[in-house]
């Protein structure tokens, strides 16, 4: 199994709309990446501080789709990137970082 992780960096002015982000980009994006097969779970998660207490959390949200593998996750999402990725500004200006990783341990 595969975890897409996508984060979005807490930076200076910039612009994250988590309320669309969760009610409009999300539903949206599950609609379409869950009808593939290899589709196994998704997660979002609202960074609420950093290591020190005080300090503002490294991410503002961090988005974790759950996969057979990558390429199911590749089938799954080429056919609809034009898509998700044009509606990025609606909700944020900020690049995210994207990572895949292979699940070693899961519970």
């Amino acid at each position: 199994m595969v975890t897409i992780s996508i984060l979005y960096p807490n930076k200076p002015n910039a612009r994250f709309d988590l309320r669309y982000y969760i009610e409009k980009h999300m539903p949206m994006s599950i609609e379409l990446l869950s009808a593939h097969p290899g589709f196994r779970g998704v997660s979002v998660e609202q960074g609420l501080g950093g290591v020190e207490p005080g300090t503002v959390a490294p991410f503002i949200a961090v988005c974790l789709f759950r996969f057979d593998s990558l390429d199911s996750f590749l089938a799954a999402f080429m056919p609809h990137a034009a898509t998700l990725q044009g509606d990025m500004p609606n909700y944020t200006d900020i690049e995210p970082i994207i990572q895949f990783n292979e699940v070693l341990i899961s519970r």
